[in-house]
């Protein structure tokens, strides 16, 4: 049974096809024309009229079809008979005329009315048609514009028996296309992954952007244009926090056609924009709806940087990595996440983000990162009341990681951090991408209220581990291995590196969930990339030595009770593991 938002949203968003047509197809015959069929029916039926009409019609044909119907008959009259006929024809021409201009009037069919004032579904029609003429854009014009700039990706992954590769469990809800052979274990025969979805040309040379997932792990990957033209492409650069990639067509022939790169910054909610990919394969559609919001922060990964547009633009499996553009063709964002629980609930990558990092990409094939080492959250009344600030413009520290960037300087928690050298911070979301502009090593200086006093502090920034980085920290590969056998993830020790790429405090002790097989017993009780496993069957654990001890330890059909933390929402939970061999 669907919750009650969730019927809301169907009901809200997804009309049935036959009654969208129907409220966008102009009604044939309304107004007045509308009733006409109806009316007459009745008109058409020989002495059946209603009774409420009868009589009135009998009493009318009485006046007028007495003398009519028998000119030549003579009653008691002093009248000949030239006189009898010029009287009654002169009658039933008077009768005749006034009967018609009843009935024309009625009808509102009178040459005045025909000519002063068109028939009410005339008028009806062209009122409803003109604002829609007015106000719709010529979605005709823009795809013809943006089609041929719009690629679909095809990627491919081979699986070799007993390499540990692993598509990894994507904490979105991307648009990949139907991937090819159930998940398999390491002693079978390699197994082939393929997945879609879509990209944009960004230069005359063949650069494509598209999203980080759709082109991930990928042993070969190909670009289909609208003519059907295929291209094999190579990886320029990759960055997993914001889900951009950057192909280039491995041996161009020619130009090609590309998109101009606008800015979300303009783009205002409400605004007309345009989807255009290859859903389920379905190779260049295009939709159209508006910009719902912006800043949208979904939570999907721990290590993404998230600022959404939505839009209510029909979105799909495999629209990933397409260009949501403006009404001037140009692009505003990067297609990229969908709420599969809900409908026109579509979100894209601002473009902004994009332009921000492609010379990294370009040059170096990532993108490299200031870094602070702080936890950060946003200032609602009861933090602002609770710490008597004045605004709740800035970011609030809730954690300070040990001997980093911020903790060598002097940051505690409670800091406020209102500005970066003399430039405000409006809120979290702002501190973290200004951050994450500037090159490591830079020194910065802090704007910061503490107690109810400013203060500045000045920062060396060290350099965030990229997510290619953080795979390095799952060592002790044999422990690893029997781990992952059995139970279904990979895990880490946790040192320095790893609780600065996960931002685990000190205060927690255990090994971190590096990745988690789709299917296993972990998955099927939900353990997550990020979790830390403290315990397990009563016994703490300290290492990933202890934990494969542990696994050992459990029979064939026995089960594994694991304590897990999840310092991401402050979380501890038991899961209980059945494992088979």
């Amino acid at each position: 049974m669907a919750r009650p938002q969730d019927a809301f949203a169907s009901c809200q968003f997804g009309r049935p096809a036959a009654q969208l047509l129907a409220s966008r197809t102009p009604r044939a015959g309304g107004g007045a024309l509308a009733g006409a069929p109806r009316g007459g029916s009745h008109g058409n039926r020989r002495g059946r009229r209603p009774a409420w009409n009868a009589g009135k019609d009998l009493a009318v044909m009485g006046k007028v079809g007495r003398h009519a119907r028998f000119p030549g008959r003579q009653e008691d009259s002093s009248m000949n008979s030239g006189q009898v006929k010029l009287f009654s024809f002169a009658a039933v021409v008077v009768a005749a005329v006034l009967f018609g201009m009843v009935i024309a009037g009625a009808l509102n069919v009178t040459p005045q009315a025909t000519a002063d004032r068109p028939p009410a579904q005339t008028a009806s029609a062209a009122e409803q048609a003109a604002p829609v003429a007015a106000g719709v854009p010529d979605f005709v014009a823009l795809a013809d514009q943006v089609i041929p700039s719009v690629v679909s990706v095809y990627s491919r992954e081979v699986d070799e028996p007993g390499s540990g590769r692993e598509m990894p469990r994507d904490p979105f809800h991307f648009f990949f296309g139907p991937q090819m052979g159930p998940d398999s274990e390491e002693d079978q025969e390699p197994m082939v992954r393929r997945s879609s979805g879509s990209g944009f040309f960004i230069s005359p040379s063949g650069e494509v952007i598209t999203n980080n997932h759709v082109v991930e792990g990928a042993d070969k990957i190909e670009v289909q244009l609208a003519d059907g033209t295929r291209y094999q492409v190579d990886v320029v650069g990759r960055d997993a926090a914001t889900d951009i990639a950057l192909l280039k067509v491995a041996k161009p022939d020619r130009e090609y056609p590309y998109l101009a790169l606008g800015s979300a910054e303009r783009l205002r909610v409400g605004e007309w924009v345009m989807a255009v990919g290859n859903p389920l394969n379905m190779d260049h559609t295009v939709t159209v709806g508006v910009v719902s919001a912006k800043g949208r922060v979904l939570g999907l990964s721990d290590s993404s940087f998230e600022n959404f547009i939505q839009t209510d633009a029909a979105i799909n499996f495999g629209n990933s990595g397409g260009p949501l553009v403006n009404l001037r063709g140009e692009v505003v964002g990067i297609n990229t996440a969908i709420n599969a629980r809900g409908q026109n609930l579509g979100f894209a990558v601002p473009i902004d983000t994009a332009n921000q990092i492609l010379g990294q990409l370009r040059e170096r094939g990532r993108v490299v990162r200031g870094y602070l080492g702080i936890m950060v959250g946003p200032i609602d009344q009861e933090t602002a009341e609770a710490f008597k600030l004045d605004s709740r413009d800035g970011a609030f520290v809730q954690e300070v990681l040990k001997d980093h960037a911020a903790d060598k300087a002097g940051i505690r928690h409670g800091d406020v951090v209102v500005d970066i050298g003399g430039t405000p911070i409006k809120d979290t979301r702002d501190l973290i991408d200004t951050v994450s502009a500037m090159p490591p090593g830079s020194k910065v200086t802090l704007g910061v209220k503490r107690d109810g006093s400013y203060r500045k502090v000045t920062v060396e920034l060290e350099e965030r581990l990229s997510e290619d980085e953080q795979v390095g920290l799952a060592a002790d590969e044999g422990a690893q291995d029997s781990t992952d056998e059995r139970v279904g993830v990979s895990v880490a020790e946790l040192d320095a590196r790893a609780r600065q790429y996960w931002g685990i405090g000190e205060d927690v002790r255990g090994v971190v969930i590096t990745r988690v097989r789709s299917v296993s017993p972990a998955a099927e009780e939900d353990l997550q990339r990020g979790d830390v496993v403290t315990e397990a069957n009563g016994r703490a654990i300290g290492s990933v030595a202890d934990l494969a001890a542990e696994v050992k330890r459990v029979e064939e059909g026995g089960y594994l009770r694991l304590y897990v933390s999840r310092p991401r929402v402050d979380r501890s939970f038991y899961a209980i593991l059945k494992l088979d061999q």
